[in-house]
C-alpha cells in the first residue's frame, strides 16, 4: 500500500518586524521596558548621525545589546532622486559616505537602510545595494488626508506588499502607524493573523513615540496603540524580526 505525505503547512517563520525612523534616540530609549515585557526586537533607523551626542550614542548601544539593529536613514535625510540626479558619486558623498563614517565612529556598522521620505528609484537602490545594504526598507501608507479629506483608503490585508514573504527580497515596504495613518487595533489584529496565517511577516513602522495627540508639528504613533501590536503579536506567538534577520531569514 503506497501511503501520501502531505506537506501540513506551517506558521514557523510568522513574525512582525517593527522599525523607527529618524532621531527620536531619547523617545525610544524610554520605550525599552515595552519592548522587554513582550521580548521584542526591533530596528531603529537614525538619521542625522553627526549629531549624536555621548548619551544617546550609549543608549543606542545599550538598544543593540537588547537585540535591537541599529539602521542607517541618511545623512541628511535628502531626497534621494534629486542628489542622484549629479550622479551616484555625488549621491553617496552627501548622503551616504558622510553618515556612514559618523555611525561607523560611533561603533554601528548598519546593514539595513531606510528611505528618507519613502523617496527613491531604480539607481539609487543600485547604489545602496552596491554599498553592502542587505535591505531597504520603503513606505507602504493605509490613509491619506488631503485638506482634510481622505482621499484613499486601503485595509491592511489587502496591501500583500507590506508582508515580507522570505524569498531574499531586498526592497521591502513597511506599513505606517502613525496617528495620521488612521490605522485600527481591529485592523492591525486581522494583519498579525495574515502574518500567521500566511507564514510571513508583517512590516511596520512609526517616527517619535507620543502619549497623546500630535501637536507643534509632531508626528509620530501613539505608544498604547504600539503596545497592543506588541501584545497581540505576543499573542499570536509570532516571532519578532529585525530589518536584516528578514533577509537572513530563508
Amino acid at each position: 500500500m503506497m501511503h501520501c505525505r502531505q506537506n501540513a503547512q506551517t506558521n514557523e517563520k510568522a513574525g512582525v518586524a517593527i522599525s523607527f525612523d529618524d532621531h527620536f534616540i531619547n523617545e525610544w530609549f524610554a520605550l525599552r521596558p515595552i519592548f522587554q515585557k513582550y521580548n521584542a526586537k526591533v530596528t531603529f533607523f537614525v538619521t542625522c548621525p553627526d549629531s549624536l551626542t555621548a548619551d544617546e550614542v550609549s543608549k543606542l548601544k545599550t538598544l543593540q545589546s537588547d537585540g535591537h539593529e541599529i539602521g542607517f536613514h541618511g545623512t541628511i535625510h535628502g531626497k534621494s532622486t534629486e542628489l542622484i540626479m549629479a550622479g551616484p558619486e555625488n549621491y553617496k558623498k552627501i548622503e551616504l559616505a558622510p553618515g556612514l563614517s559618523y555611525m561607523a565612529k560611533a561603533g554601528f556598522n548598519p546593514t539595513s537602510y531606510a528611505h528618507p521620505g519613502g523617496n527613491h528609484n531604480d539607481q539609487v537602490d543600485s547604489v545602496l545595494l552596491a554599498s553592502g545594504f542587505k535591505i531597504l526598507r520603503d513606505v507602504a501608507i493605509s490613509r491619506r488626508k488631503i485638506m482634510g479629506f481622505q482621499m484613499y483608503a486601503l485595509a491592511p490585508r489587502l496591501m500583500p506588499w507590506i508582508y515580507y514573504d522570505f524569498d531574499s527580497e531586498r526592497i521591502v515596504d513597511a506599513l505606517l502607524i502613525d496617528e495620521d495613518s488612521g490605522l485600527t487595533e481591529a485592523e492591525m489584529k486581522e494583519a498579525l493573523e495574515k502574518a500567521k496565517t500566511d507564514n510571513k511577516a508583517l512590516m511596520l513602522f512609526g517616527h517619535e513615540p507620543l502619549y497623546g495627540k500630535p501637536k507643534n508639528g509632531e508626528y509620530g504613533f501613539d505608544v498604547p496603540f504600539l503596545e497592543q501590536i506588541l501584545k497581540e503579536a505576543d499573542r499570536q506567538k509570532l516571532k519578532f524580526y529585525t530589518m536584516s534577520e528578514l533577509a537572513d531569514t530563508k
